[in-house]
């Protein structure tokens, strides 16, 4: 009863928003696999492999964000309201990142059928950069940036699937364990390729604040030209504030992200070359998405690795 109430409810709330975006990509379809299986839904890419490398062969994962999808503006489909109602446990970052779908995932964790938990909500707010307070945005979302707080959300994963698939804790424990293991091995390999970048090349460009974390973790001032959130638009006069940060710290490359439109960035780049310096474009990084499924980009780890040896590759040279 409390199900069939909560579908109600979430569909008046989708009717007052917009239905575009892309529907959820099932890593497997749970009605085939006989339904034995917890049934879990991660919002993103990060969430979604952080619990498989915990979880294993013992649920059913289901990933809504694919592949270049933006959190920020993301709207949930009626088919994702499906795949929502039909989940044993939902993990979603939180702190506001997926703006567009909160209220819906609220609403589900209220009816007490299904196991809804904000990932990143659960961490010490001591350890959190912050956003806009006075606009009810107390906290940057973007905590996989900084590998240590993300070992403490694999801990909360961890212990959502203890409590609700006991039967499996062992597994999840053990995993968790491992796991934790080779995010520690990854931190301090970030922190060794970042000293191959001069100190004062230690400046990393973005289109949008999603690297807060990374720089405060791996010694990287970080200017970005729109805000924590990508529903924000760059102005003109963002393009040349930004220009003339990069002018004045003398930065050699600036830097496109996979879910944002690269126009900013060439925007910047042409204003610099307008004050007679060159910069180049030093790779795309990925911020609020990961890479294709199947690719060493496609895991938090490799997308990780990735992102540093890609930045440092750019601004050692």
């Amino acid at each position: 009863m409390h199900k069939v109430l909560a579908v109600f409810g979430i569909i008046a709330v989708l009717l007052l928003a917009s239905c575009s975006g892309q529907a959820a990509q099932p890593s497997t379809d749970p009605a085939e696999a006989g339904g034995n299986k917890l049934s879990v839904v991660a919002t993103t890419g990060q969430i979604a492999d952080t619990v498989q490398n915990i979880a294993g062969d013992a649920i059913e994962l289901t990933t809504l964000l694919g592949p270049g999808i933006d959190p920020h503006t993301y709207v949930a489909t009626a088919g994702d309201i499906t795949t929502f109602q039909n989940a044993n446990v939902i993990f979603y970052n939180g702190l506001h990142l997926e703006a567009q779908m909160e209220r819906v995932l609220e609403q589900i964790g209220q009816g007490g059928d299904i196991t809804v938990v904000a990932v990143a909500d659960q961490l010490d707010p001591l350890t959190l950069l912050n956003w806009e307070p006075e606009a009810g945005l107390p906290y940057d979302p973007h905590v996989w940036n900084d590998i240590r707080l993300w070992t403490q959300i694999s801990y909360v994963i961890r212990d959502t699937l203890v409590e609700t698939d006991p039967a499996n804790a062992a597994a999840y424990e053990a995993n968790a364990t491992t796991y934790a293991r080779e995010l520690e091995e990854l931190h301090s390999y970030m922190l060794e390729q970042v000293e191959q970048i001069p100190q004062e090349r230690r400046v990393l460009v973005t289109a949008h604040d999603a690297f807060g974390y990374f720089g405060r973790a791996y010694g990287l001032t970080v200017e970005a030209i729109q805000g924590i959130s990508t529903q924000s638009e760059a102005s003109t006069a963002d393009i040349q504030a930004m220009a003339d940060i990069v002018v004045q710290r003398q930065v050699p490359a600036i830097f496109i992200e996979t879910t944002i439109s690269p126009r900013t960035i060439e925007a910047v780049k042409e204003a610099v070359q307008a004050q007679g310096q060159e910069v180049t474009v030093g790779g795309t990084l990925f911020s609020d998405a990961m890479g294709e499924p199947d690719t060493p980009e496609g895991t938090y780890i490799g997308m990780m690795r990735y992102n540093i040896d890609t930045i440092v590759a750019a601004l050692a040279q």
